[in-house]
């Protein structure tokens, strides 16, 4: 009879560590469509976003412009699954000090993301909406001196 509870108890314990192991990166495989170099033709020079996967929970992202032989990086990006929700991460060198600001997912879809954080000063918003396999849209929204501010950001996937 000990026997049999044990094999109960062991393989009951089996399927809970199977579901939190299969459910680990289950907020970031529906962001996946970002990895990549994504282009926004501006007028002055491109802008490139790159992504890249780092662990199943984990994908790094840069913004950057290239001038010639010379790449200006504006930021850096961590999207960062903890605990079932997803993180998004910038820390852009001239802004907050040069450190991170954390903003929380509002909303995932297989073909959005938003996410939010009300208690910075601007964006409060930050998106991004895949259009097509080779297109999204990035958009950065929220009040700035007591306006409703918009960004949005075109963008092509290049690799």
């Amino acid at each position: 009879m000990k026997m049999k509870h044990f094999i109960i108890s062991a393989l009951a314990g089996l399927t809970v560590l199977g579901a939190w192991t299969a459910g680990e990166g289950g907020q970031l495989r529906k962001a996946a469509w970002l990895v990549g170099t994504w282009e926004n033709k501006t007028r002055r020079s491109p802008i490139y976003e790159t992504w890249t996967q780092v662990s199943d929970v984990a994908l790094q992202g840069r913004s950057y412009m290239v001038l010639g032989r010379d790449t200006s990086v504006f930021e850096r990006i961590q999207l960062i699954e903890r605990s079932d929700t997803l993180y998004y991460i910038p820390t852009v060198e001239k802004q907050n000090n040069a450190l991170p600001v954390t903003f929380t997912l509002k909303k995932i879809t297989e073909d959005e993301l938003v996410f939010e954080n009300e208690a910075h000063d601007f964006p409060q918003l930050i998106s991004y909406t895949r259009i097509s396999a080779d297109s999204l849209l990035a958009e950065i929204s929220g009040q700035k001196n007591g306006k409703v501010r918009k960004q949005t950001f075109p963008m092509k996937r290049v690799k």
